[in-house]
């Protein structure tokens, strides 16, 4: 098996490291990745002394960075979201609720988030409420909270039927019928059914 190698990261990586840090990785991912998108190189020690102005800067904005996301974690501590989607009447969305949809939903609502910080371990297929992580490192986390609501009301909806060859069954009003037109569907029946016997 081969060794991981040392280089000498030229621009921040997420999740491995910032400008100026020499870095362990595996032979492949240097090969097909970093080195060839010139993200690093074999670390020198004049190289290492050039970048020290980059990694100062680099520093200081993931310091800043930080602090931003510190505050919006402390805004969004009793955060509600509230979506309105197209479900059937059990509560089964048609479609689903994705970490895109919470996001936006977020940004709209004034909070910068991106996508990769809603962690939503499946997409959500039902009504209800549901308490969602958002996390920007290992320890900058929150959760909220997000209530997903049928666009009509669950028990007003009126099942559809299809038949046989999949065309919509339209059905009939349910409302009472007065007496009046009860007469006239029986006379109406009358007359079809004479008009067959004759």
């Amino acid at each position: 098996m081969a060794k991981n190698i040392e280089l000498l990261l030229l621009k921040s990586i997420e999740n491995l490291g910032i400008v100026g840090d020499i870095v362990k990785v595996k032979p492949g991912f240097a090969r097909n990745y970093l080195l060839p998108l010139g993200l690093a190189e074999a670390p020198t020690p004049s190289r290492v002394e050039s970048l020290k102005e980059e990694r100062a800067k680099a520093q200081a904005e993931l310091e800043a960075l930080r602090s931003a996301r510190e505050e919006l974690l402390s805004r969004m501590s009793s955060v509600e979201i509230e979506l309105i989607r197209s479900c059937n009447d059990q509560g089964v969305l048609y479609g689903s609720v994705t970490q895109r949809d919470i996001a936006d939903a977020l940004q709209s609502a004034g909070y910068d988030v991106g996508v990769r910080s809603v962690r939503l371990s499946q997409p959500i297929r039902r009504v209800g409420g549901y308490d969602v992580p958002i996390q920007f490192e290992k320890d900058l986390r929150t959760e909220i909270y997000i209530k997903i609501e049928p666009d009509q009301p669950l028990d007003e909806r009126e099942e559809m039927e299809i038949d046989d060859e999949g065309e919509l069954v339209e059905k009939k009003s349910r409302k009472p019928k007065s007496t009046a037109e009860r007469s006239e569907e029986k006379s109406d029946e009358a007359a079809a059914t004479a008009t067959e016997s004759a």
